[in-house]
């Protein structure tokens, strides 16, 4: 996981803690305790968005680099053939 991804994870725990002490202050239906669950849905959100960006980036380095192996691959083959030609 990225630095960003880290620290969105920071971001959602404290957001998380400030929320469960809104819900025992002031009540799980409050202004300040729906306010700070909202927030906590966007972070978590951008999280998987996060996530995703990195998976997908993931996904791009192992097609480029299994696209070079095939490409040597194909090469050696044909250098073999060549040579025993």
């Amino acid at each position: 996981m990225g630095e960003q991804g880290q620290k969105i994870l920071i971001q959602i725990q404290e957001k998380r803690e400030r929320m469960i002490d809104s819900a025992k202050e002031h009540g799980y239906t409050s202004d300040s305790t729906i306010r700070c669950s909202e927030e906590l849905d966007q972070l978590i959100y951008e999280y998987q968005r996060e996530r995703q960006k990195d998976k997908k980036q993931k996904k791009k380095v192992h097609f480029s680099c299994k696209h070079i192996f095939m490409n040597w691959h194909h090469k050696k083959m044909e250098v073999k053939y060549y040579v025993h030609s």
